[in-house]
């Protein structure tokens, strides 16, 4: 393929070339082998162009355009539509009945000054009304169904290094920001998507992550439609009413990639009964990869063990890793390649080292995330900026044809993140992903986020590690969060989800006893303060996420609700300051 292309025109010949070919197959919420819609290439590639045509009348060429649909393949067609016009795709969640998702979309249509929102006939009132009641009336909102069909046009010479898409992956719901994917950014991440997860031309992939954000945009709808494939689509809601619908969608529609974060995998090891898989073929589910999040190694086996009767294979568990400002892969196992997980020293591992287990002492196992795909990748001293050798803890850095360029109008922030620079120069910049990791023999283990991690003297602490412990305490508990409060995050606290109502009559104060045990047990830490809360307070993102960063704001606001709670003096002066 040239690699002076925009992904439009790529598109574009797989229509003219194989026109009947199916592009994208909608899963049936019922989760059925009979599909719920079809659209061939050509039938995506028409209705894109005739919306295309709508929006160059309505907007000059590289106006940003928010695409909020709830259907799958609406979705498709005007993120299509907005590269064959020339326009910049801004893909959005439709908001819901919250605060927060409101107030994200508003703030996304503030920072891209965007001028027109492509939706559906049943969103489209609710949000003209929302846009409207926040001085943005004159924003466009455009029901897509109700485009005509028509020849409408293809933009047939863009830039290759013009903006394609803004991801808004980070920043606050008011303060959003957005990344910049240009055309070139979008097909080099495909290359590297393909060389990460060994996928083929023609391949059938897709699952139930959001079309709109990171990993679901990258390998379930752009990606198969690269191949020349078919991506196959499911509601999020429907994994989340049943677990068991995924693998169920894998084994009717013949998926052959697909993937979820390692949450997703240890829901379903759990939540699905030993008869569930029976009837299931999943013997054609040659890549079931992991998400940028946390993966846990012991739930992709529980995962394994669960559907080998299925025919599911352990080996076709692949982890994979991408930095949260860029959805794209820059690290993976590739295909048919064993996974290394690596069992380290706890304590070591709190020191910045990658330590072989000391018998008699807590250890720690780390998902193997695979070798550069695409991209270089550093290990680097967030302070000192000096790159440290394998077997060192610091933050990833990483550089490539598939890395952003930078935010959205924000000159002085894009050049600290995306063009940092190492103690020794080393040529071009990187983008500082914030995440922490370490080298080790080719291959990249990923142990936390600089900003969730809870310094202790000299120890750093993954959240991860300590939520995952708690949880283990009473099945009572579903999500949970730790992250730390005050001057230099200090002070842990714990946030636990109870299930359902069933907590009525239970010894609320005993469970968070049991909480501080297992803590001070496992990693000689006493929280300061541990929050029990109803179902639904703990927020995940679209790749699984825990949403820490939410919950301190919550808790330092005064407007976290709790069912039961033990808080010390120093969190409780804190309650209320608002300090983040």
């Amino acid at each position: 393929m040239k690699n002076d292309r925009t992904y439009g025109e790529v598109i574009h010949e797989r229509a003219l070339t194989a026109p009947a070919r199916e592009a994208l197959v909608l899963v049936a919420e019922d989760g059925t082998d009979t599909p719920a819609g079809r659209l061939t290439y050509g039938e995506l590639d028409g209705r894109a162009a005739a919306l295309a045509g709508w929006l160059r009348e309505h907007g000059p060429a590289g106006q940003r355009v928010l695409v909020a649909q709830p259907s799958p393949r609406l979705f498709a067609v005007g993120l299509l539509a907005c590269m064959y016009a020339g326009a910049v795709a801004v893909p959005v969640a439709v908001p819901g009945a919250s605060r927060y998702d409101a107030e994200r979309v508003l703030g996304i249509v503030r920072d891209a000054s965007a001028g027109v929102v492509l939706t559906d006939a049943v969103t489209a009132p609710d949000l003209s009304l929302l846009l409207a009641r926040h001085g943005h009336d004159r924003v466009s909102c455009l029901a897509v169904e109700s485009v005509p069909d028509g020849s409408g046009i293809r933009a047939p010479t863009a830039d290759a290094d013009g903006p394609a898409l803004l991801q808004y992956t980070s920043g606050s719901a008011r303060e959003p920001r957005g990344t910049v994917l240009t055309h070139r950014n979008l097909l080099a991440g495909q290359r590297a998507v393909a060389l990460a997860l060994g996928t083929r031309p023609g391949d059938r992939i897709g699952g139930w992550l959001p079309v709109h954000h990171g990993m679901g945009l990258v390998t379930h709808l752009l990606h198969p439609l690269w191949l020349g494939g078919t991506g196959v689509l499911m509601s999020r809601n429907v994994f989340a009413r049943r677990p068991a619908a995924w693998p169920e969608a894998v084994s009717a529609h013949r998926i052959r990639v697909s993937g979820g974060p390692g949450s997703a995998y240890e829901r379903c090891a759990r939540q699905v009964g030993d008869r569930e898989p029976a009837g299931l073929d999943l013997s054609g589910w040659e890549t079931a990869f992991s998400t940028p999040g946390p993966v846990r190694p012991e739930a992709l086996r529980a995962f394994a063990d669960r559907f080998a009767p299925a025919g599911f294979r352990r080996d076709a568990l692949r982890t994979c890793y991408g930095p949260a400002e860029v959805p794209v892969v820059v690290s993976g196992s590739g295909s048919g390649a064993e996974a290394v997980d690596r069992t380290v020293d706890a304590a070591g591992l709190e020191r910045h080292g990658l330590r072989r287990p000391v018998p008699g002492r807590p250890t720690r196992t780390l998902a193997d995330r695979g070798i550069p795909a695409g991209a270089e990748l550093r290990i680097v001293d967030p302070v000192t900026r000096e790159v440290l050798p394998d077997g060192r803890t610091g933050e990833i850095w990483v550089r490539g044809a598939a890395v952003a360029h930078g935010y959205w109008n924000r000159p002085r922030e894009s050049a600290e993140v995306f063009d940092a620079r190492t103690a020794a120069g080393d040529g071009r910049g990187f983008l500082r992903t914030g995440d922490l990791g370490a080298m080790s023999d080719g291959r990249l283990y990923v142990t936390g986020r600089i900003e969730d991690t809870v310094v202790l003297a000299d120890r750093s602490l993954s959240p991860g590690d300590l939520e995952h412990a708690v949880r283990q305490v009473s099945d009572l508990f579903g999500a949970g969060a730790a992250f730390g409060v005050g001057a230099q995050r200090e002070h842990v606290v714990v946030i636990l989800e109870l299930r359902g109502n069933g907590y009525y009559g239970v010894d609320l104060p005993a469970l968070v006893s049991a909480v501080r045990e297992r803590l001070v047990a496992e990693f000689q830490l006493s929280p300061a303060a541990v929050f029990l809360v109803r179902s639904g307070t703990v927020r995940r993102g679209a790749g699984g996420t825990v949403g820490r960063g939410e919950l301190r704001r919550l808790l330092l606001g005064g407007e976290l609700k709790a069912i039961h709670e033990v808080v010390g003096h120093d969190v409780r002066e804190l309650i209320g300051t608002g300090e983040a």
